[in-house]
């Protein structure tokens, strides 16, 4: 294959994210959106159901891995193996997010504990969230997001903390300049909390889930501003700066 050729296979190799998923009809909703809309292919992987995931992520230009009714905790073969697939991600560099419990898969990769709350609380709905003042330096935030939990993780060592919430307190946080895990669920559409609210048996006797009313009231009134945060969330990440502020990117770039 001559040079040229080569290049132009690597380009297009590198415009695929790696999307892992743990449910038969999950989808990556806003977040699958817009990598699209950036031109970006989605390798979609669901390792739970067999899927392998790759050795290296040299032809992809990034990984998340979203969330799922399981633990991190669990003893799954492919929660340990994703959890451990992580660090084929830190290692090379490449920009990696972890949604819930992906996030929280990166906490326990790190070396860091998923626990449930002390008072068996869940955040299930919109929940405030409040920037650090590392997350600041990035902009504004929504000030709800969408939550769907009932583990949350503890900060893991050499990562900071960007986002807080009440009962939950790491909600979002990065680690180098590549990768980040978030608690919540940015990637909701009206679609999505439609369809995960439905089952109002799932929420019975769970403390802090909000009925499917309220869910849907709280997409209406905050989604367009997380979709905004998201937005210029995914550029700085899939431009491996997350761990940056922005003056100091502007002075590395």
């Amino acid at each position: 294959m001559a040079g040229s050729d080569m290049a132009d296979e690597a380009h297009r190799a590198s415009r695929d994210v790696l999307i892992v998923m743990h449910g038969e009809d999950s989808c990556p909703g806003r977040i699958g959106q817009l990598l699209r809309r950036r031109g970006y292919r989605l390798d979609i992987r669901k390792p739970r159901f067999g899927c392998a995931l790759p050795e290296t992520l040299q032809g992809h230009a990034g990984a998340v891995i979203f969330g799922g009714p399981m633990s991190a905790n669990d003893p799954d073969d492919f929660i340990k193996s994703e959890t451990d697939w992580i660090g084929v991600a830190l290692k090379e560099d490449k920009p990696f997010l972890g949604v819930c419990l992906g996030a929280q898969m990166l906490a326990r990769y790190l070396g860091a504990k998923v626990t449930c709350h002390e008072d068996q609380l869940h955040e299930i709905g919109y929940c405030d969230v409040m920037p650090t003042p590392a997350g600041q330096a990035f902009g504004d935030w929504p000030g709800q997001v969408y939550h769907w939990h009932a583990e949350g993780f503890e900060l893991p060592a050499g990562s900071r903390l960007l986002a807080q919430g009440r009962d939950f307190p790491n909600q979002a946080c990065s680690y180098g300049r590549t990768a980040a895990g978030i608690q919540f669920h940015p990637e909701i559409t009206y679609a999505l909390v439609n369809r995960w609210s439905a089952d109002a048996k799932w929420r019975e006797g769970r403390r802090g889930a909000q009925s499917r009313a309220a869910q849907l009231a709280g997409h209406i009134r905050h989604g367009a501003a997380v979709a905004s945060w998201l937005d210029r969330f995914l550029d700085r990440w899939l431009a491996g700066a997350i761990g940056v502020a922005p003056a100091t990117q502007r002075e590395i770039a």
